[in-house]
């Protein structure tokens, strides 16, 4: 009996880029916008335009600006208005996390963002990451009942974190899906998997894009015209790696 096909999940960062993910053969994705800054949670524009258009699950990011992961009352009530946002246009799940100032889960402020989200899938983002014991976080994020967690094993990239990552597999016990992101590349998602025993994996699939501007003001030195996207090729790429690790 083959073992279950491992599922790829694509950091999205616009439409465009979710629309790549889709083409790309990715199954899920997580939207957001200021990707280079971690992550935050997309327009409402985005938001609508992707739901109309993917066909692969849609999960959003909840958050309301880059930083910690240490909120205030104005953005756990913002938070809360997004999820519920969220699951009026219908995406099929919400991607959240929170910490108190000591570094542990917030267990309060995210039994507050589970309860809006009831009736969604709910993954844990990479708050876990800047925790102060990322196994001990792990039991509290199970205790929420969220579905999946995303983690780099407390490291810059999955592939250093991968012990981390490998002993979150081993204490999660199948209690809830470790996903493993930061770094994730073709010529390293094999490995990785074999080496931590997730069933899926993260990764953005970037590829740069070129402005089409012919006039570029030579004194705005600091204004970026190209950016970075998903690339449907990129994602496919991924896909393959992934699918050779079996």
């Amino acid at each position: 009996m083959s073992a279950p096909r491992r599922l790829l999940e694509v950091a999205a960062n616009s439409l465009a880029s979710a629309l790549a993910a889709q083409a790309g053969g990715g199954d899920r994705v997580e939207l957001c916008e200021n990707l280079a800054e971690g992550g935050t949670t997309p327009s409402h524009g985005t938001l609508v335009m992707a739901r109309e258009q993917l066909q692969i699950p849609l999960y959003v990011l909840i958050r309301p600006r880059p930083g910690d992961f240490h909120y205030d009352a104005q953005e756990v009530a913002l938070m809360v208005r997004d999820i519920r946002h969220c699951r009026e246009l219908g995406c099929d799940g919400v991607v959240i996390g929170a910490l108190d100032a000591q570094g542990r889960v917030d267990a309060r402020v995210c039994g507050e963002l589970m309860a809006a989200a009831s009736g969604m899938g709910v993954s844990f983002h990479r708050a876990i990451d800047a925790s102060r014991d990322p196994l001990e976080a792990l039991d509290a994020i199970i205790e929420l009942g969220c579905e999946r967690v995303l983690t780099s094993g407390a490291q810059a990239s999955a592939e250093a974190g991968r012990e981390v990552i490998a002993a979150m597999v081993r204490q999660a016990a199948g209690r809830i899906a470790i996903l493993a992101g930061a770094g994730v590349t073709p010529g390293n998602v094999a490995a990785l998997v074999r080496q931590t025993g997730v069933s899926e994996v993260h990764a953005s699939a970037k590829a740069p894009r070129a402005s089409t501007m012919a006039f570029r003001n030579p004194a705005l030195q600091g204004l970026e015209l190209d950016w970075q996207q998903s690339d449907a090729a990129a994602v496919r790429a991924l896909r393959q790696a992934l699918d050779r690790s079996d």
